[in-house]
């Protein structure tokens, strides 16, 4: 039986412009004009006799058909691209070597790690961890790193918004004792050597720039000060999305919300793409849409 398939090329333009939310970004990945993003867009829309896409100035936004199709898409996609690479290179084995900072690992990456082992079950993926400055002859295809922007030079992409913010276990704040941040004067802030956001950079945003604790504890890694804040030892300033789950059981709380917070992305870092890479990448960003919308439930349900 014969397939009834669309153009490849209409659905390659349309995936990079719905992962994006953008015609320019699509067009600068696949290496075309934007106006040929736009021609191929239309070209599926027509052949589907649908519109994937609401077009707003300077927005673009997928229709719930549009939502749908974009992760079917991006899936069959990924298929095929492992597919080919098998086929082009058996006889060597597919690993994909990935560096990431230790506590994101331990918290959120491996938890999470056996379902894209799942979806590509050819893919060994190596893991090492690091915090230091990428360097791509460092032995790794893939390195994941917080930062402010994207790395210079490289294939850099965002997959999760990375909210740095106090957070307790929640008996410190139980019977409202931590209603503003002038109420730390009682606690143990918790510091730790590999913080992005310092204790200070926070009072001062929040307005107590000369507040002092009542005691301070400093660790050497982020994963360490976590811990102790979930013994009830002190407020640590940490990224949100390593505390969605605990927050969610009741075990921490966020006291001041978002109150100073302090944003920044998580990128993947790649010298050049590739299939596996790519693989990797989708994943991760689809993930990190995930943790996302846990985040916002989480923070929904306290309101």
């Amino acid at each position: 039986m014969s397939r009834r398939l669309p153009p490849l090329n209409a659905i390659r333009a349309f995936e990079a412009a719905g992962r994006h939310e953008s015609l320019t970004k699509a067009a600068a990945e696949l290496g075309v004009t934007h106006g040929a993003i736009s021609r191929q867009v239309a070209q599926l829309e027509a052949w589907l006799g649908t519109a994937l896409f609401l077009r707003r100035p300077a927005q673009l936004i997928l229709t719930e058909v549009g939502r749908g199709y974009l992760a079917e898409a991006t899936a069959a996609l990924d298929r095929i691209a492992l597919a080919s690479l098998h086929a082009r290179d058996q006889a060597a084995p597919t690993a994909l070597h990935v560096n990431a900072p230790p506590t994101f690992t331990m918290r959120w990456l491996i938890p999470r790690l056996s379902g894209f082992q799942r979806a590509h079950p050819g893919i060994e993926v190596r893991m090492t961890t690091s915090l230091a400055p990428v360097v791509f002859d460092g032995g790794y295809d893939i390195a994941i790193r917080g930062a402010e922007a994207p790395l210079a030079a490289a294939v850099s992409e965002p997959f999760m918004t990375e909210i740095i913010r106090p957070v307790c276990h929640a008996d410190l704040a139980e019977g409202g004792r931590l209603r503003s941040p002038r109420d730390l004067a009682a606690c143990t802030l918790i510091a730790y050597a590999t913080q992005p956001y310092s204790w200070p950079e926070w009072l001062e945003a929040a307005g107590v720039p000369d507040l002092r604790p009542a005691g301070t504890l400093q660790f050497e890694q982020m994963y360490f000060a976590l811990q102790a804040a979930a013994e009830g030892l002190g407020v640590v300033l940490v990224p949100a999305f390593l505390t969605t789950d605990d927050i969610a059981a009741g075990r921490l709380c966020a006291p001041f919300g978002t109150l100073a917070a302090r944003q920044r992305r998580y990128f993947a870092n790649a010298a050049a793409r590739t299939p596996l890479v790519d693989a990797f990448i989708g994943w991760l960003g689809r993930e990190g849409r995930d943790t996302e919308q846990s985040m916002a439930s989480v923070a929904t349900a306290a309101m």
